[in-house]
């Protein structure tokens, strides 16, 4: 494809050079260009891309995109106002602009995205809309399965994979959007259909610095990424009034607004409700009538999933019945609230709970579930937003009758360091328990501090009796812990399984 083509999407653009020349490949590591390639000199977090012009073009880049001049003799050079929405607009064009033709529903928040996807995916499925799916988890479909190094992946990344899904069948698409990628314009070529509104609570602010820069990413996806579109004129927001930054993306959203809630008024609201160990049966009252609502998920923040998923459903003309079905096919999500099968009368759940907000979401559920005690096991990672710590032990404590801190992913961070944060939101006077009182079971209330995740996933499994309920939390999903700049395998789930074998 000539470069002149892919720079007509990109408005303000200043060429020298040839415009002529046929582009190959789209680059925004140096290290990965080769001949015939644009490289995209980037300005990042902690390096810029017009160090790396040089290494480019002796990898054989033939055109440099960057947002400030950049004149290299022999090679096209292309001034834009921001190189981060220039590639994402061109990698779509690129690869054929693959969100043009399907439905795509993006779904961003603090909490819930991820179930929110599958619950997305499989109403799609019952409507005969095979779907893709990008996220936390993975890029999957069919029998793709990409692990996923980023919720959204860098623009030229994200088209490609579309792209290749979409050849391979996919007629629909429900991705993640998170707040970094709508920062960094990777979305910016996705052409949405629907943009749901989950929640917005604390986190990232080791990046985002503050809640209001939070909620201004956020905002993009209703707002530059929601304007009627050539390939879809009418596009829907669908948007969580009971969160309060609800109501503020719902008076500025680009496109036309379906609203939900459970504590109020709003399209989509509840008619009844019920919560058990088995999961959620509800009825809804929406715009296309009763909804009857019949899931394995637990707890009333996931009734929040299923609403924005059934929003979703509405609003890209879905009949109530697949919807219906949809949700109910659905059984669960990896490392959400998932079980760790055993026949010892200990419940065991593993969860992505990372958050404050989360973790309590998690806890009041499984407080209202309970038939014994609870015990929490959670950590937080290193090298990122330090004032949830204490929430979160803060937390923990109110609602477990043991809380057991230890490491997430240090990463480069002390792990004592993080601990001793964590442990300033444990309540004065509440009995600490060390590993060796553990092991003789505990009788009152208390946490323990352990550095090693996997001694203290035993711990709390061994110090557990039957009817409790044990959380471990922080992971889900993940099978790997960092520490330092090394990444080691390291599972939840089949750390419990083999605690649990030791009870046997």
């Amino acid at each position: 494809m000539e470069l002149r083509q892919l720079l007509a999407c990109v408005p303000g653009a200043k060429v020298t050079g040839d415009e002529a020349i046929e582009i190959g490949a789209l680059c925004y590591d140096s290290r990965q260009v080769t001949p015939g390639a644009l490289f995209f000199a980037l300005r990042g977090v902690k390096s810029d891309g017009t160090e790396f012009v040089a290494s480019a073009v002796k990898g054989g880049a033939v055109a440099i995109i960057a947002d400030r001049p950049c004149a290299v003799a022999g090679v096209t050079c292309v001034e834009v106002p921001d190189a981060r929405r220039a590639m994402s607009l061109m990698a779509a064009v690129f690869y054929g602009t693959p969100t043009g033709g399907v439905p795509l529903v993006g779904i961003t928040g603090t909490n819930g995205k991820t179930t929110t996807t599958y619950l997305v995916e499989g109403i799609m499925e019952r409507a005969g809309i095979p779907a893709a799916v990008l996220g936390t988890i993975s890029y999957r479909f069919g029998d793709t399965n990409i692990p996923a190094p980023n919720t959204t992946p860098e623009s030229v990344d994200l088209q490609r994979i579309l792209r290749e899904l979409v050849d391979q069948g996919a007629k629909g698409a429900v991705m993640e959007v998170s707040s970094h990628s709508l920062e960094q314009r990777r979305a910016d070529g996705c052409i949405f259909d629907v943009a749901i509104f989950t929640n917005l609570t604390r986190d990232h602010l080791d990046y985002h610095l503050d809640m209001e820069s939070y909620y201004q990413s956020k905002l993009r996806l209703f707002t530059d990424l929601l304007t009627p579109n050539v390939h879809k004129p009418l596009r829907r927001a669908v948007v969580n009034l009971d969160d309060p930054y609800g109501a503020r993306i719902a008076a500025d959203a680009a496109a036309p607004v379906l609203t939900y809630a459970v504590n109020g008024p709003a399209d989509l609201s509840v008619a009844e409700v019920n919560f058990s160990v088995h999961g959620i049966r509800c009825r809804l009252k929406s715009p296309v009538g009763e909804i009857n609502i019949n899931s394995d998920l637990l707890g009333r923040f996931n009734l929040y999933n299923i609403m924005g998923a059934v929003g979703a459903g509405l609003a890209l003309g879905i009949p109530k019945e697949a919807i219906e079905a949809g949700i109910e096919g659905h059984k669960k999500v990896p490392g959400r609230l998932e079980r760790v099968p055993n026949d010892q009368g200990v419940i065991v759940l593993v969860d992505y709970a990372h958050t404050g907000d989360a973790l309590e979401n998690v806890l009041s559920t499984i407080a209202e579930l309970k038939t014994d005690r609870i015990i929490t096991l959670f950590g937080c990672g290193g090298d990122r937003d330090k004032g949830k710590r204490p929430v979160m032990g803060e937390i923990a404590a109110r609602y477990s009758d043991l809380a057991i801190i230890t490491s997430d992913n240090p990463r480069t961070e002390d792990p004592q360091a993080i601990l001793a944060d964590v442990r300033a939101g444990i309540p004065a006077g509440m009995k600490e328990y060390s590993l060796e009182e553990l092991e003789a079971g505990f009788r009152e209330k208390g946490f323990a501090t352990i550095e090693s995740r996997r001694t203290a996933v035993r711990a709390a499994i061994l110090a557990a009796r039957p009817g409790d309920i044990v959380l471990l939390a922080g992971k889900g999903h993940e099978d790997y812990q960092i520490v330092g700049t090394e990444k080691f395998h390291f599972d939840d789930r089949e750390e419990a399984a083999a605690a649990l074998k030791l009870r046997a």
